[in-house]
């Protein structure tokens, strides 16, 4: 089974972005952090929002392997931008917390998951990524 979805979007960074199917539409605004009015949503944003849901879900699916209960994880994903010698990158912060799990087997799920999810697959050698548990 398969699924794609598409936005489009007008003005770029401080334009508006539009799911083609009408079901969400955010103004887009660039960062005060990039000297932009910071009055809308940014691409680092939603990028962050998607990570975090598709990681939660690798470790949802992965948890009883590694003989933990997955359904109170949160997992919260940071995605910074900077300049780089060619023009602007990425880097993500990823933390899953999962109260009352022994930590070995939290770091071997999140590590886990991390293989699985098809954002990190994405962005596998592409965006440094720093996976922490908590």
């Amino acid at each position: 089974m398969g699924y794609s979805t598409s936005a489009t979007t007008r003005g770029g960074r401080d334009g508006r972005a539009v799911l083609d199917n009408g079901a969400l539409g955010l103004a887009m605004a660039l960062p005060k952090d990039m000297g932009g009015s910071g009055e809308g949503h940014n691409p680092e944003q939603l990028f962050a929002l998607g990570w975090s849901s598709c990681f939660g879900q690798a470790v949802l699916a992965l948890s009883k392997k590694h003989g933990l209960d997955g359904s109170a994880a949160r997992v919260t994903c940071t995605i910074g931008i900077d300049k780089d010698e060619i023009s602007f990158a990425l880097k993500a912060d990823i933390k899953v917390v999962l109260p009352g799990a022994d930590p070995d087997k939290l770091r071997a799920l999140v590590e886990d998951a991390h293989g699985i999810c098809p954002y990190s697959r994405a962005t596998r050698g592409n965006v440094p990524v720093t996976l922490t548990i908590g």
